[in-house]
């Protein structure tokens, strides 16, 4: 799959997640949250809800793995840092950590946005919290598909070991399933909230893919 493509399927995606929200504010909203919140699609975001209930252990474990995942975010960061000042210039840096920052960068500024623009809230009201917060999109499944499948990207360019990368590569996967299904699982988010992580996560993924894609081949031509 060339860079080309990849930008056709990150395009995609990301309009899918725009169709969703859109859906959302239109499609059968009921006041079925609590506190009085509405949710779009709220026959079928209700009926899940009710079907998997509310798992708090779930949720816990999902909390621990996302630090796991915020805990990769911090290697290759490290490494970045690493090769700054060892070349002792930001430019030298490997281009794809450098492009990796600017995709981490944006699911920051994702997060921060979609805590100021509510498309939806929580189906129930978290241990501690006053008032039920934002839920959509669910930040652990950006979290997860995005940190995890970008790593994934990167481990090829680093390990040479095959043993080893497959071995990594597997982990990642596993966590990254773990994650985004206990998150679905364990209650705390409504279905479209996971479906639309996944889609802007898949999204920024195939977009990231695209540009590693024409940096390797900028380098391979440079060299």
């Amino acid at each position: 799959m060339n860079s080309k493509v990849k930008f056709i399927c990150a395009g995609i995606l990301f309009i899918l997640f725009i169709v969703l929200i859109l859906l959302l504010k239109k499609v059968d909203v009921a006041t079925v949250g609590p506190e009085q919140t509405s949710v779009g699609f709220s026959g079928l975001n209700k009926s899940f809800h009710e079907m998997t209930g509310e798992n708090m252990t779930l949720y816990k474990i999902t909390d621990y793995l996302g630090y796991a995942a915020l805990a990769v975010v911090g290697v290759f960061g490290l490494m970045g840092l690493i090769q700054l000042i060892q070349r002792k210039s930001l430019f030298k840096v490997d281009h794809a950590i450098l492009a990796l920052g600017v995709l981490y960068i944006v699911v920051m500024g994702m997060y921060v946005l979609f805590e100021k623009v509510i498309i939806n809230y929580r189906p129930v009201i978290m241990e501690g919290d006053a008032h039920v917060e934002a839920s959509f999109p669910s930040s652990h499944t950006v979290l997860a598909v995005v940190v995890l499948g970008s790593a994934m990207m990167m481990l090829s360019d680093y390990i040479q070991a095959d043993g080893l990368r497959l071995a990594l590569e597997l982990l990642c996967i596993v966590v990254m399933v773990f994650l985004v299904i206990g998150r679905l699982f364990s209650g705390v988010h409504w279905l479209t909230d996971i479906i639309g992580g996944t889609l802007i996560s898949g999204a920024l993924l195939f977009l990231f893919a695209g540009v590693k894609e024409i940096l390797a081949g900028s380098a391979a031509s440079g060299s």
